[in-house]
């Protein structure tokens, strides 16, 4: 159903890890290859947490600031009663780049740091950080907010499940809204 949002949900990705495995066949400028990864990833960050992962999983997460300069994360899911199979291996490939990506980012992460080239290790820990902020941002997502991955900890570790405020708002168009709301 969405060819062109699964297409760039993948392209920003694997072009900015192709680009740093080959930059230095191409290039013999850092600042030239440091840049063109840095963009490549920016843009992957911006596509993937504005664009595909609303249209492929129905899942959207951003950072909101209220009038007395509180910071709440929002995190929203679209309700969707039934699935195509179509959509559903949108939904594979979403998820799959979405989890992939970073664990070759720490790969890069160790080569880079073993290897000494120092140079190359803010980029790398840019990588690092901006997948993982989309993998966490959608997985808080997927679980429901707070009060769902407090469940499951509490359901894993044994403890008992301790309530938190939760503002909760399901909007005209069917989505559902989870933000942790600030007290006074």
């Amino acid at each position: 159903r969405h060819p062109l949002a699964t297409f760039f949900h993948l392209f920003f990705r694997v072009s900015a890890i192709v680009t740093y495995l080959f930059c230095d066949w191409f290039s013999n400028s850092f600042v030239a290859c440091f840049v063109t990864i840095l963009l490549l990833l920016s843009f992957d960050f911006w596509s993937v947490k504005n664009v595909t992962g609303r249209l492929l999983v129905g899942l959207r997460w951003w950072n909101q600031i209220d009038e007395d300069g509180k910071s709440h994360w929002m995190f929203e899911a679209k309700r969707v009663p039934t699935i195509a199979a179509s959509t559903e291996a949108e939904a594979r490939i979403f998820w799959l780049g979405l989890i992939i990506c970073p664990v070759i980012w720490t790969m890069f992460f160790f080569s880079t740091l073993f290897s000494l080239k120092l140079k190359w290790l803010a980029l790398v820990i840019a990588g690092i950080s901006l997948q993982a902020a989309n993998l966490y941002g959608y997985i808080h997502c997927k679980l429901g907010g707070q009060k769902t991955i407090s469940r499951v900890t509490s359901r894993l570790f044994g403890t008992a499940d301790v309530p938190k405020r939760q503002s909760r708002r399901i909007s005209e168009d069917g989505t559902e809204e989870h933000g942790k709301t600030g007290t006074r």
